[in-house]
């Protein structure tokens, strides 16, 4: 088996790319593409593989988990995640990003582990990474969702919810925007941006893992974060 049968288009490589992640996708490129460190991933896996690139844009992560039932894809940027590996074969990490509560200055939730308690009320980002993880874990918090990163920042804030669950970079800058607010200090999770494949594309799987395997060793990765100006926003994941 080679790439090439890997691919619905022979030479070349269609990389799903969520939108709705302003520190991977932070500007557009004169043509519309977007671009960022997840669109620019994209483009060095496919020259490194001697394909040309296509990005293909959506609006959210889940959007993106989606559409590999339509074949919009042979590659997707998005975080790793249990409940999309039941259809998605993850490759591997490239960055990780804290995730956490803010809450308001004057709300009685003080750590992580005070979140998860009942009547409390946590506004969040529908199937994001962040997402699926607290619908495995909280016990007795109530999870209130809304379409993308601004939507749970405005039912926070329209609501008055108790907590915005979110990314640690993302979360300050909504606290600095909003003002009277707190952001937990740890983390419940650390979201891990990673590539993955359509399960059977074992040809793929396999050289796409070896070149991430040299990518962050050699700086590449972190070469990218500085380009964008990320680099204290992400972190290169570890193995």
């Amino acid at each position: 088996m080679t790439i090439d049968t890997d691919l619905s288009r022979p030479g070349v490589l269609r990389a799903g790319i969520n939108l709705g992640n302003i520190l991977l996708v932070t500007g557009k490129a004169a043509n519309g593409d977007p671009e960022g460190v997840a669109p620019s991933l994209a483009g060095r896996i496919a020259d490194h593989l001697g394909l040309t690139v296509e990005l293909v844009p959506f609006a959210s992560p889940g959007e993106v988990a989606d559409a590999l039932a339509d074949d919009a894809w042979d590659i997707a940027l998005i975080a790793e995640e249990p409940e999309r590996a039941k259809t998605i074969a993850f490759v591997d990490a490239y960055v990780e990003i804290e995730a956490t509560y803010i809450v308001p200055e004057a709300s009685p939730l003080k750590t992580i582990a005070d979140v998860d308690a009942a009547g409390v009320r946590i506004a969040v980002s529908d199937r994001s990474a962040y997402d699926l993880y607290l619908s495995r874990t909280l016990q007795k918090a109530e999870l209130v969702r809304a379409k993308g990163l601004q939507g749970a920042l405005d039912l926070y804030v329209t609501e008055k919810l108790d907590a915005l669950a979110g990314l640690r970079p993302a979360l300050k800058e909504n606290a600095a925007d909003l003002g009277g607010q707190r952001i937990l200090d740890g983390r419940y999770t650390a979201v891990r941006q990673a590539v993955g494949t359509k399960p059977k594309n074992a040809a793929l799987q396999a050289a796409i893992a070896a070149y991430l395997k040299t990518a962050k060793a050699d700086g590449t990765i972190a070469g990218l974060l500085e380009t964008f100006g990320v680099q204290e926003k992400l972190s290169v994941a570890g193995d």
